[in-house]
């Protein structure tokens, strides 16, 4: 199929895509932001979504910085994922985006839209959970900064306004940290994906988004063992079925990846 009809502005800077989405919400229209375009032209072209205009926002300056400050990651709304795979400022990160897709997606696939896609089982959304990342919103009434596990409310949703943007992210660097994944085949989105950085667990996949286990950061901190931080996880786990995995399938395969996140973080 090919997509229906809609305006396109390429916007030159950030305060023009603004306006141009807040106009559009004036008039009763739709705008979407387009970034890579690796979730968003699928949908277009299934007419899964249809909005009035596209606003593309690929020739905004200084969008697709990276820069380590003070053990802090800051990485621009254009950051493509093989830029994230090849940074050595945060390791986690760097793993978590080699995960992602193929070649081909990972060099137009961007941060932000990662996270404004709102996937619960995609690889950046639980990183950025798990490292208590802080992504920077643009809108009509100014800059907010939102906390990554205050962005997603359900699969495909988030706390996004229909005239606001991401423009930046900040990850917190871990000093040690694990990352497990599996996928049925290679470069699917993940069944399960489990994160260790630092004190914090973390996993997608099992929920409507990706959530931590407070339970098994609780045992962590308590200097538990693997198996009990396992337990811990897989007892406040309540996944549900799908064509993809059953519940008892997810909570299992979540318990093996978990283990293996926390021995990669040097947990025993």
């Amino acid at each position: 199929m090919k997509p229906a009809p809609f305006e396109y502005l390429r916007a030159a800077s950030v305060d023009e895509a603004v306006a141009a989405l807040a106009s559009c919400g004036a008039d009763g229209r739709e705008g979407k932001v387009l970034a890579g375009g690796q979730s968003l032209v699928p949908l277009l072209a299934l007419r899964m979504a249809r909005p009035d205009l596209l606003v593309d926002i690929n020739r905004v300056a200084d969008l697709a910085e990276v820069s380590l400050v003070d053990g802090v990651l800051h990485v621009g709304a254009l950051t493509r994922h093989s830029a994230l795979a090849g940074q050595t400022g945060h390791l986690l990160l760097a793993e978590a985006a080699r995960w992602i897709g193929h070649p081909a997606i990972r060099s137009r696939g961007t941060a932000a839209g990662s996270l404004a896609h709102a996937d619960p089982s995609a690889e950046l959304p639980v990183v950025a959970v798990a490292c208590d990342a802080v992504v920077s919103v643009v809108g009509p009434a100014g800059v907010r900064s939102v906390a990554a596990a205050d962005l997603f409310t359900g699969p495909l949703m988030s706390t996004l306004a229909e005239d606001e943007l991401i423009t930046s992210v900040s990850f917190p660097v871990p000093v040690r940290w694990g990352f497990a994944e599996f996928a049925r085949r290679h470069g699917d989105f993940a069944l399960v994906t489990a994160v260790v950085a630092d004190g914090a667990i973390a996993l997608g996949g099992v929920s409507a988004v990706p959530m931590r286990s407070a339970a098994g950061e609780d045992v962590l901190a308590g200097g538990g063992s693997v198996e009990e931080v396992v337990v811990a996880v897989c007892a406040e786990l309540e996944p549900t079925g799908d064509l993809h995995a059953s519940a008892p399938y997810r909570r299992a395969l979540a318990a093996e990846l978990v283990g293996r996140a926390l021995r990669q973080a040097g947990v025993s």
